[in-house]
């Protein structure tokens, strides 16, 4: 099985150090093709206004300057254009990747690129206690429950289009208390906060920040899992179609079209 592993935290992250630990308890196959410098954030875009810059960093492992979906498409099209990998693995990302965080997410984009392109895909990511800041990171989670967790997920002989995003909780590797498949949750507080500052000539800038409160989430959901020591487990789709209003919308687009045409008919 060919394996190609990316992140959004960048190519020197620890994170993709583990990830491809992981992956060669899978595979003896592994290839890396990761942003050169941190991406978090970057949700799904594409560098389209300068040009891509690749190096090999080391053997079959490559820095790409760009996005995590740049890294995705650079492996798939052309570092293994012809051999394409059988799965791509994304991650693990410095913090989790649940709930709100999906929409923002470099690590679940990857997996999406990975899904569009017909490979099997999946999103890693280690919560963490950013209060601890590097040292509440329990890496060994992730490292030890990984190889098993993917192997189960790919045993579901999911399609394509499905990537699986997996989440692992911010205890010991010992302390899990096992695997929930959940649905993503929402959190119920705005987590995003406006920090103003002052540069050397008096003129504000701004940083964008996270506050990690917590929310007080249903029980099948990917943040419960979480908040109670479990890994999460949850199926993603890229079709964003909300299917059970479509026939309320089209219904009320068609009376609007019918009021329209009866005072024009007037």
């Amino acid at each position: 099985m060919r394996i190609l592993v990316t992140n959004d935290d960048g190519i020197n992250a620890p994170g993709l150090k583990v990830l491809r630990e992981i992956a060669a308890k899978l595979s003896d196959d592994v290839w890396v093709a990761a942003p050169d410098t941190n991406q978090s954030g970057a949700s799904h875009s594409l560098t389209l206004h300068e040009p891509l810059r690749c190096q090999e960093v080391a053997e079959r492992c490559f820095a790409v300057r760009g996005t995590p979906t740049d890294c995705v498409i650079m492996g798939v099209r052309h570092l293994l254009l012809d051999t394409p990998p059988d799965l791509i693995l994304s991650g693990v990302n410095r913090g989790a990747n649940i709930a709100d965080d999906v929409t923002y997410s470099g690590t679940i984009a990857a997996a999406i690129e990975g899904s569009m392109l017909g490979i099997n895909s999946i999103a890693l990511s280690q919560t963490t206690d950013f209060a601890k800041g590097d040292e509440g990171i329990p890496w060994n989670t992730a490292l030890t429950h990984g190889p098993n967790v993917i192997r189960k997920a790919l045993s579901a002989d999911l399609p394509p289009e499905i990537l699986v995003n997996i989440n692992f909780p911010p205890c010991a590797a010992d302390e899990v208390a096992g695997t929930k498949t959940v649905r993503q949750g929402r959190r119920d507080q705005n987590l995003i906060h406006i920090d103003e500052r002052l540069d050397g000539w008096k003129t504000p800038y701004y940083w964008f920040a996270f506050e990690r409160g917590r929310s007080n989430p249903a029980n099948d959901t990917d943040l419960w899992a979480i908040y109670n020591n479990y890994i999460a487990v949850t199926p993603l789709q890229f079709d964003l179609t909300h299917r059970e209003t479509m026939a309320d919308l089209e219904t009320a687009m068609a009376a609007k079209a019918a009021e329209k045409h009866g005072r024009e008919s007037g």
